[in-house]
């Protein structure tokens, strides 16, 4: 029954979206508007139910106050037109619908299927696997996901080291929450909202190469090479598999040694669903809104659509606590656009200020102000390093190897692109100061900036590659030497994606899910105190809240805490330290198991206390 009304739930929306689209943009084709319902649905289920909760709580309350906000006005909205619905359908363009049919609905099968072998997939023991990709971020995402349903506090605090105000950009998990707290089970919660995120995306990239590049087939290009191309690794796994064929099958089966992600070789281009859209919900739900803006930006700036800019600066405005490097790459693109509206739209200049920018500032500064900000300044964050992630190579090798057929056609298309250039060169100061600065601890962060003059690189080798092909009309060579030049643009990203959908690893045992299971009876308020292990069954699956969890989640938010991580380890060495420093913390029960072993925990430190479950392994114990 929780999944159906979780379903139902996220159906309202979709409407609530479809509706407000029509509306919002009447002058847009019928998939154009449906595309954006898809972007428009997710923003109001990331913002509605969080608008509520500040006041209320993450409550049962708050889900139904932001379903009534969003559906009773749309179908006040779309009941007077209901009869004469179909006269009023906008442009449909038949060859745009199948073109982005055939291109988007292999790739949402793929992503379909990587999500039911990467979200929580239980085998007959009990585990709970994962894949390659979700190896890493899938435990800190359901931490979050689970703790906030649970808890109800909103803002929500770090999960994963208690008492620590969370400014990770949390709405791209509030949204999971949502179901979770309507009874779908955190599989369903965790994959639902990920499936029209994935949608939007890929529609919007198609949908904005066609409308920037005027030519369906150029943008069938641009749309492989973004999420197909990333690179020439694969050389490297051919060089030598002749005498060791080891070399090539490694792809397959070693972790993290993919043509995309090869860091011996100083491979640092990832494909965007393996590595960023599947594992990385803040990018996948950020894309989701960023890519629609860049659509409408476009067709505002070219066409002179000026209704454009008030969408542009709500969706704009919604961005830093969904994704803060979509926010921060919209705006560095954003002041390119005003550059043009100054000099060469000067008509556009007002509207672009006032509707877009003065919107989206307003809306912006305040989540900026109240969460990045104050999390940022703990860490270290914004500081100067060249080179983004280039560990060893010349730059310009650097990049060639490693964005393949888009960086290699990239001057000879914008030299070809004529006017249509200045679209792409809007993205050049999202590029340079990626080369410059560092926004997070990880340099490898920086990618979530650089994918966006990446993603207008490739329509431009797109609409390149097309010119060449009516270059060479009547060679007879000509269709080997496309499918040649394509294969050699696109096999990385196959290989990695193969290697993907192969992949499997467990994240969370049986004993560790059946321990988990019994904490989630515990008072919501208990306060775990585990080892530090990244995939902490208790954090992600039980909702509750555990003293310190992996470094490599909180340092690179930039909130881990030295002096706590030393009390942990002062805990688990002695019964004295643990009664002398738990309350600190306030420590409720304690977990034992492998990992508080490896961390120097012994059956002596736990004489005394209440044993409340015992099986496979796994213990938990009450403080006294």
């Amino acid at each position: 029954m929780g999944s159906l009304i979780a379903c139902l739930y996220l159906g309202a929306f979709l409407f609530s979206g479809f509706v407000y689209a029509r509306r919002l943009a009447p002058h847009l084709g019928l998939l154009a508007q449906t595309a954006l319902s898809l972007s428009l649905s997710l923003f109001l289920l990331m913002w509605l139910p969080a608008l509520f909760a500040f006041f209320l709580g993450f409550t049962l309350p708050a889900q139904l106050l932001a379903l009534g906000l969003a559906l009773l006005p749309a179908v006040l909205l779309f009941l007077p037109e209901l009869r004469s619905f179909a006269a009023k359908r906008p442009d449909f363009d038949r060859g745009q619908a199948l073109a982005l049919a055939a291109l988007a609905l292999p790739l949402l099968a793929l992503f379909v299927f990587l999500l039911h072998t990467h979200a929580l997939r239980a085998d007959a023991s009990g585990a709970l696997h994962t894949g390659q990709s979700g190896f890493g971020d899938t435990a800190m995402h359901l931490s979050f996901i689970s703790s906030i349903a649970r808890s109800g506090t909103f803002p929500p605090l770090y999960s994963i080291q208690s008492g620590s105000t969370m400014g990770y950009p949390f709405l791209c998990d509030s949204l999971s929450s949502t179901f979770l707290l309507l009874g779908a089970s955190l599989r369903l919660a965790y994959a639902l909202p990920m499936l029209p995120a994935l949608l939007s995306v890929l529609c919007f990239v198609y949908l904005l190469f066609e409308g920037w590049l005027q030519n369906k087939t150029a943008a069938v290009l641009g749309f492989v090479l973004f999420f197909l191309g990333s690179g020439f690794g694969f050389a490297y796994f051919f060089d030598g598999s002749a005498a060791d064929f080891s070399n090539f099958t490694r792809l397959f089966t070693a972790f993290y040694e993919t043509p995309t992600n090869l860091i011996e070789q100083n491979m640092r281009w990832v494909n965007p669903i393996a590595d960023m859209l599947l594992p990385q919900r803040a990018t996948l739900f950020g894309w989701s809104i960023l890519f629609p803006c860049l659509y409408l930006l476009q067709r505002a700036l070219f066409l002179g659509e000026r209704r454009n800019f008030l969408l542009l600066g709500l969706l704009a405005g919604g961005l830093p606590l969904i994704h803060t490097h979509s926010f921060m790459a919209l705006g560095l693109f954003s002041l390119g656009g005003l550059a043009y509206a100054f000099f060469r739209k000067k008509e556009l200049l007002l509207p672009y200020l006032l509707l877009f920018g003065a919107l989206a500032l307003a809306l912006s500064l305040p989540q900026l102000a109240a969460f990045t900000f104050a999390q940022a300044s703990q860490g270290n964050f914004v500081t100067p390093h060249w080179n983004w992630g280039n560990l060893s190579d010349n730059i310009f090798w650097f990049y060639l190897k490693n964005m393949g057929l888009a960086f290699l056609c990239l001057p000879f298309a914008l030299a070809n692109a004529r006017e249509k250039a200045w679209f792409f060169v809007f993205s050049l100061p999202i590029w340079l100061i990626s080369e410059l600065l560092l926004f997070q601890p990880n340099a490898y962060d920086n990618n979530k900036l650089l994918f966006i003059p990446y993603l207008l690189a490739c329509g431009l080798a797109g609409d390149f590659l097309l010119l060449c092909w009516q270059k060479l009309q009547g060679l007879r060579l000509r269709a080997a030497l496309a499918a040649l030049v394509l294969c050699a643009g696109t096999l990385s990203g196959v290989l990695t994606l193969t290697r993907e959908a192969l992949s499997d690893y467990e994240l969370f045992s049986a004993p560790q899910v059946r321990a988990a299971s019994f904490a989630a009876t515990l008072p919501k308020d208990s306060i775990l105190l585990t080892a530090d292990e990244h995939n902490n069954a208790f954090a992600a699956l039980s909702g509750l809240t555990i003293v310190q969890g992996s470094p490599s989640y909180l340092f690179f938010h930039g909130v881990y805490d030295q002096a706590r991580a030393a009390d942990v380890r002062s805990m688990f060495s002695s019964a004295a330290e643990l009664r002398a420093i738990a309350p600190k913390y306030g420590v409720t029960h304690v977990i034992f198991s492998d990992y508080e072993r490896a961390m120097g925990a012994s059956d002596e430190l736990f004489e005394g206390l209440p044993l409340l479950y015992s099986e496979g392994g796994v213990r938990i114990y009450a403080l006294k």
